[in-house]
Parts: structure tokens; C-alpha cells; sequence
């Protein structure tokens, strides 16, 4: 048997899953990861936690699996984006603690920049709006604020790399420090049209390029593991973002195809070819994969900050309901919102808005509203968020959506899908196998090493748990119109 070991280190935990040459789940570990709040706003992680737990998990995985190190054809690595840690070259340790990508920080060097005119510069190099989520002013920070650190990168002693670097770092004994294309694009550093550290946007952070990784293709073998890690050299051979990752391993190969993560939040991506498209307003750019054809694939990102949390809030904020999976039946238990509209804007609204003083509202209340008005009102406010997304990208690429390929935990929400599928007028299909990001791992790496030898044969192990077709109410336009009309009240509310 050929089997794959995929690493998939999340936010909130690192998790290791071996899959087999058709793509199914044999075995899968898991372990917490601590959260660090020094101060509000700020976000951190230990990086030597980040990859204790994630050996520890890749251990545990086989073990489950009942297989050695040497049954294991290739390894993948998928990771939170954006999160970025520095470490010391010779000792390998971090000389803080890694910044996560939620972490706002930065904010201050983004105003700075922002009030300098370089928002146009950087979106049109980097496909980026200028935000502390992206990696490029955490490094800043990290290099303007521990002692001794810009003196220390600046004579080569120091390295930068989002997490695939670190675990790259680690898993090959410090002999591999790499980023591939998906991971660096979304630093704020990266060229997306000529593909290279941009050296006037690494001068206008004062970012030495010495501390950069060098950057390699998503699929491809880039190193091998130590002997000592795993008990075997293993190569490692894919590497992406977790949203890049799921969007591979959601088989969205033709120009047009898109996936939605339901997470926390949502990241919708729509797969727009080859050609890096221009900047557009509201919508992220961002590289999806390079397969080392020669080729590099473009993506369109839309960040939609509360959707999961929506329902978290329910449950924890407002009582309506005491476990996450009651939302999908109380939703179901009423025909319709009876004009209620929830904006869950609870900490702004991303795309295509980008409003940070957006707060959340409910509208249309009466003395006939009840919890199940609400709980569906906010199940259908997920649909409305992925649909204003998904206009302005289908605006902006002048591509059409073939179909929405959905993950993430709110994906097994019949009702939530049915609802999508007939806000966008196409077909929305749900996997057998919801773990998309680390198959999209494992995708890339067994690519590169033969086990599947085409992106068809990719195709072909993606398997079709559901399909939702649209069915039309009639209702769909006014209710997407009083959304519009709710969401334009929620706009601007907390500026001062």
C-alpha cells in the first residue's frame, strides 16, 4: 500500500492525517494548540509548541494507521497563513513568539503606509490590500521591536517564515529554508507577477532579504525529512496555504471552479488561470499553485470574517441554542425569517466591504420574532456574505461560477447549502471527505511523486457526497435586496 502523510497545523490545533493512493482517510491525529493574548489585539503562538505538536500528531498518526515511516511515499504540509515567527540560524531557536495572522499590531505601520500613497503600489505588486493580517509588517515589527534583532538580521543570523518554513526548518534539521509560492503571496513581500521577493517593497519595511526563504513550487520534492524526525528521510514534496491547499484538494482545476471554507470565518477562492488578473477593488489576488510546470495558477480570494462565529454566538452570547448542531433544525423549524436580517459584522466586514467600523445588527424585528427567526436569519446571512463575494468576483474576472465546492464544519448543514445553492444560481456540491486542506496537501505532494499522475487522476479520487440544485422560491432577489438594505445600515457604525 502507498500512503500519504499530510501535516496540517491550524490555529487552533496541529493535526497529522495519513491518506491512502485513492484519497481516503486512514488515520488522523490531533492536539490543541495554546492560544497567547499578551494584550488586546495582539495574537501569538509558541513556535516550539507549534512543532511539538505537530511531530507529536504526525507520530500518533501512524501509529493509528499501524504503519511505519517506511510505508510513506511522500509528505505534504499544509498551515494558518500569514502567522510568521523568526529564528536564529545557528541554534534554530525563535527569538520571539510567532505573531498570528489574526494579530493587529501592525496596524499602525499600515495607517503610516497607507497615508504615504502606497496602497496602489502594494496592491498592484501583490495582489494585497496594505492590512496587519499579511506577514510583511509582522516582520517589521518583530525586527524593529526585539532587541538586537534588525542588527542580527541584518549581518544574516536571522531567518523569516510563515509556518511551512518553520516545519520545513524543523523537519529537515535546518538544512531547508523554503516558502512555496501560495505561502509568500500572502506575505505583503511577494511579487505575484514576477514571482520574487519584491526589493522595493521589502525597502519600503526595511526588510533585509537575507532573512527571506527561498521560494519553491506547491508540488515538487524540496527536501527530505531527517532520519531522526520520523525515523526515515522521507521527501517532502507539497507544500500550501490551508486555503490554497483546500482549493486544490477540492479539485478546482478549470478557470471559474470555487470553493467555500465554512470556518470561523469564510474564505471563498475562484480559480481565475494562469494569468495574474489586475487588482480589484475589494477581492484579494493571491497565487493558488504552481505545480512546476512552468505554469502558475491565479486566484481571487474573498475573506468573509463571521460565519461559524455567527452561530458560536448563539450559542455562547445569546442563548438561543445550547450545542452548535441544534442551528441547522431550529433554522428548518420556520419557513421563513419573517423579515428579520442579521449582519453579523461583529468585528467588521471583510470582503468585498473592508469596512472595520461595519458592527453587527438585527433589523426587522416584530413582536412575532422568535429564536428560529433569528437562527435562520443568521444561517442565511452565511449564504448573503458568500454571494456578495461571489458577485464582485464574477464582476471583476468576467469568469463565471461553475460550481461551489463547499468544506469546513458548517458544510453539514443541508439547509445552509440548499440556501447558497439558490442564492447563486449554481450547483453547490459537498465531498465525501471534508478534510480538503490536508487531501489538498497530500494532493500536491503524491503529485509530484507519481501517485497520482495527472491532475485528472486528482479529479477522479474527489468524491461527491451531495449535490444541492438550485430550486428557486421566487424570494431569493427580495431577500438578497433587504440584506443589501441591512448591510448598508451596519457600514461606518463605529467610526467616530
Amino acid at each position: 500500500m502507498t500512503y500519504l502523510l499530510a501535516l496540517d497545523q491550524g490555529t487552533s490545533s496541529s493535526r497529522s492525517i495519513v491518506f491512502d493512493a485513492s484519497g481516503q482517510v486512514v488515520s488522523m491525529a490531533q492536539q490543541e494548540l495554546p492560544q497567547i493574548y499578551p494584550q488586546p489585539g495582539w495574537v501569538e503562538h509558541d513556535p516550539i509548541t507549534i512543532w511539538q505538536t505537530q511531530l507529536a500528531t504526525a507520530k500518533a498518526a501512524l501509529a493509528k494507521a499501524g504503519i511505519t515511516a517506511r510505508q510513506v511515499h511522500a509528505v505534504g504540509i499544509t498551515n494558518q497563513r500569514e502567522t510568521s515567527v523568526v529564528w536564529n540560524r545557528r541554534t534554530g531557536q525563535p527569538i520571539h513568539h510567532a505573531i498570528v495572522w489574526q494579530d493587529r499590531r501592525a496596524e499602525p505601520t499600515c495607517a503610516d503606509l497607507r497615508a504615504r500613497g502606497h496602497e496602489a503600489l502594494v496592491q498592484t505588486k501583490t495582489g494585497l490590500l496594505i492590512d496587519a493580517y499579511f506577514s510583511g509588517t509582522k516582520l517589521r515589527w518583530l525586527l524593529d521591536h526585539v532587541p538586537g534583532a534588525r542588527a542580527q538580521a541584518e549581518s544574516g543570523e536571522l531567518a523569516f517564515g510563515t509556518v511551512d518554513s518553520w516545519l520545513i526548518w524543523q523537519l529537515t534539521g535546518g538544512a531547508v529554508h523554503a516558502t512555496d509560492v501560495s505561502n509568500a503571496s500572502r506575505t505583503m513581500l511577494f511579487n505575484v507577477h514576477t514571482l520574487a521577493w519584491d526589493p522595493q517593497l521589502l525597502a519600503l519595511l526595511n526588510i533585509p532579504a537575507s532573512v527571506l526563504p527561498q521560494v519553491v513550487p506547491s508540488s515538487g520534492v524540496l527536501g527530505e525529512t531527517d532520519p531522526s524526525v520520523l525515523g526515515l528521510a522521507l521527501p517532502i514534496a507539497g507544500v500550501a496555504g490551508d486555503q490554497q491547499a483546500a482549493t486544490f484538494g477540492q479539485a478546482c482545476f478549470q478557470k471559474g471552479s470555487s470553493k467555500n471554507t465554512y470556518g470561523t470565518g469564510s474564505f471563498v477562492l475562484m480559480n481565475v488561470g494562469t494569468t495574474c488578473p489586475q487588482p480589484t477593488e475589494g477581492m484579494l489576488t493571491t497565487v493558488a499553485w504552481d505545480l512546476g510546470t512552468g505554469e502558475t495558477t491565479y486566484a481571487l480570494e474573498g475573506a468573509i470574517f463571521v460565519t461559524g462565529s455567527a452561530i458560536q454566538w448563539l450559542r455562547d452570547g445569546i442563548n438561543i441554542i445550547d450545542h452548535a448542531s441544534q442551528i441547522g433544525p431550529l433554522a428548518e423549524s420556520v419557513a421563513h425569517t419573517g423579515g428579520v436580517v442579521v449582519v453579523p459584522a461583529f468585528t467588521g466586514l471583510g470582503s468585498p466591504w473592508w469596512d472595520p467600523y461595519a458592527r453587527g445588527a438585527i433589523l426587522g424585528i416584530t413582536r412575532g420574532t422568535t429564536s428560529a427567526h433569528i437562527a435562520r436569519a443568521v444561517v442565511e446571512s452565511i449564504a448573503f456574505q458568500t454571494r456578495d463575494v461571489v458577485d464582485a468576483m464574477t464582476s471583476a474576472a468576467g469568469v463565471s461560477v461553475t460550481d461551489m465546492r463547499v468544506d469546513g464544519g458548517a458544510a453539514v448543514m443541508d439547509i445552509l447549502l440548499q440556501l447558497q445553492a439558490n442564492q447563486l444560481g449554481v450547483n453547490v456540491l459537498r465531498p465525501r471527505e471534508l478534510e480538503t486542506t490536508a487531501m489538498g496537501a497530500a494532493f500536491l505532494a503524491g503529485l509530484a511523486e507519481g501517485v497520482w499522475p495527472s491532475l485528472q487522476s486528482v479529479t477522479d479520487a474527489w468524491q461527491l457526497d451531495q449535490q444541492f440544485v438550485p430550486s428557486p422560491s421566487g424570494t431569493e432577489s427580495n431577500d438578497y435586496e433587504l440584506w443589501k438594505r441591512a448591510v448598508s445600515r451596519s457600514l461606518q457604525w463605529a467610526r467616530d
